[in-house]
C-alpha cells in the first residue's frame, strides 16, 4: 500500500508567524528518504497554508509524485492545469471550515465536477474524487471515468477516537452522549461500509485510496481492507514530527503499513 504524506501543516506553522519558515519544500527529500510514495498538498481558495509559490516549487522539485487536492472552483482548476501535478484530487471546500468536512457530493455538483475532470484530463492530469463511502457516489464516479476515488475516513476516525481516548469527555464532541456499546457498534458498521465501498469501486475498475483523520493508532482496520491501495495522511505525521523529527514520523507510519498490509 502506498503512503501519501500531506505536508500542508508545515505551511500552517509558517503562516502562524507569516514568515518564511518552516518551508514545506524542505520536506521533499526527507519524505523520499523515509519511504513515502507521494507528496500531497491542498491549494485552498483562501491559501490558508499552501500557496501558489509553494505549489509551483514543490511540483518542480519533488522526487515523488505530487497529489494536489483542490476545489472544483474554475479559477483553481485553471491554476492546477498550469501547475500540472501528477494527480488532482477534487474535494469539497468551505471557507469557514477548519479542515475538509465530508466528501464531495458529485451527484449534487455533477456538471461542475464533470467540467473539472474534463479540463484536468485534457491537460494530462490524473483525477481522483474525495467522496464518502456511498454507493451512489461511487457509481457516479465510475460514470465520470475518474482514475481513482479517495474514501473519506473522517467518520471512522472520529468514532475510533471517541471509543479509544478521553476526547469524548470534552465539550462539543459529536459522540459525547453515546455509550461505549453504541460507539463500538457504530465503528463496526463504518468499517464495513468502507470495506463494501472499496470492494464496489475495485469491482468497477476504480483505484481506491483513503484518507482523513487517519493516524498511527487507527490505520490497522483500514489496512485490512485490501482493495484500498493508498493512504493519504498529514496531520498525525506532522504532529509527531515535532517530537521525533519528520523522517522518523514518516518511517514509523510506513513501517506500520508494511507490517499489516
Amino acid at each position: 500500500m502506498k503512503l501519501g504524506v500531506n505536508i500542508d501543516h508545515i505551511a500552517t506553522l509558517r503562516e502562524a508567524r507569516k514568515i518564511n519558515e518552516p518551508d514545506p519544500l524542505m520536506a521533499l527529500n526527507i519524505l523520499k528518504e523515509a519511504g513515502a510514495d507521494q507528496v500531497t498538498i491542498h491549494l485552498r481558495e483562501d491559501r490558508r497554508h499552501i500557496n501558489d509559490f509553494d505549489a509551483n516549487r514543490i511540483i518542480e522539485s519533488s522526487f515523488l509524485p505530487v497529489n494536489m487536492e483542490c476545489s472544483i472552483n474554475e479559477e483553481i482548476i485553471e491554476i492546477i492545469c498550469k501547475l500540472k501535478p501528477h494527480r488532482a484530487t477534487l474535494v469539497p471546500e468551505k471557507r469557514e471550515e477548519v479542515t475538509t468536512e465530508g466528501g464531495l457530493d458529485i451527484l449534487k455538483n455533477e456538471k461542475r465536477v464533470k467540467n473539472a475532470i474534463e479540463k484536468l484530463k485534457s491537460n494530462d492530469i490524473e483525477v481522483s474524487l474525495f467522496i464518502d463511502p456511498d454507493f451512489k457516489q461511487i457509481k457516479k464516479a465510475n460514470n465520470l471515468k475518474v482514475d481513482m476515488i479517495e474514501l473519506h475516513t473522517g467518520k471512522y476516525s472520529n468514532l475510533f477516537l471517541a471509543l479509544n481516548s478521553n476526547i469524548n469527555h470534552t465539550p462539543n464532541q459529536i459522540y459525547k452522549d453515546l455509550d461505549r456499546k453504541i460507539l463500538k457498534k457504530e465503528l463496526e458498521l463504518e468499517i464495513k461500509l468502507l470495506r463494501d465501498a472499496a470492494i464496489l469501486a475495485k469491482d468497477l475498475g476504480i483505484e481506491v485510496a483513503a484518507g482523513h483523520g487517519l493516524n498511527y493508532q487507527n490505520i490497522k482496520n483500514i489496512l485490512e481492507i485490501k482493495e484500498i491501495s493508498e493512504l493519504n495522511i498529514g496531520h498525525s505525521i506532522i504532529a509527531n514530527s515535532i517530537f521525533i523529527g519528520l523522517k522518523e514520523a514518516v518511517k514509523n507510519m510506513k513501517d506500520i503499513i508494511l507490517k499489516y498490509y
